[in-house]
């Protein structure tokens, strides 16, 4: 019959877990921590997406400048923002494009809008905010060019 060997581990390693009301007290304390950064770092974001539009915006006053400089206008309502990637139609002094990239969505994944005459100034260009919707307060307040 062969032999079973059993080993004993020395008083000095023994073995020990946390008990459950030590887990408890560090949950408890992981989530009064959550609870007091989590709103604060979410305003944080909220602020960053706000800076990324006016960000985007200047951009895109800037390109539309550009292509005011070189065709005497700003694109139409009609043309939108897609003139300074593309041509518009019976465009001869065109000298784009004047975006590296194609025209991004706002932070919150929407459209931005572009209004040429504007009610601001030669022409409008905004963000609904978070909200997708016209007008709004704080995060969801229309963000724009004006």
């Amino acid at each position: 019959m062969p032999s079973v060997r059993v080993f004993a581990l020395p008083p000095f390693c023994r073995l020990r877990g946390f008990t459950l009301l030590e887990l408890l007290v560090v949950m408890s304390i992981i989530g009064l921590l959550a609870g007091y950064v989590g709103p604060k770092f979410f305003t944080h974001i909220g602020r960053s997406e706000i800076k990324a539009v006016r960000a985007q915006i200047d951009g895109f006053e800037k390109a539309l400048d550009q292509f005011r400089v070189d065709m005497g206008r700003y694109p139409t309502t009609e043309e939108g923002l897609q003139a300074l990637l593309a041509a518009p139609a019976e465009a001869t002094r065109w000298g784009g494009p004047y975006l590296k990239k194609a025209v991004p969505k706002d932070p919150w994944g929407q459209l931005y809008q572009y209004v040429q005459p504007g009610e601001h100034g030669e022409f409008d260009l905004y963000s609904f905010g978070r909200d997708g919707q016209p007008g709004g307060t704080g995060e969801a307040a229309d963000i724009g060019n004006w």
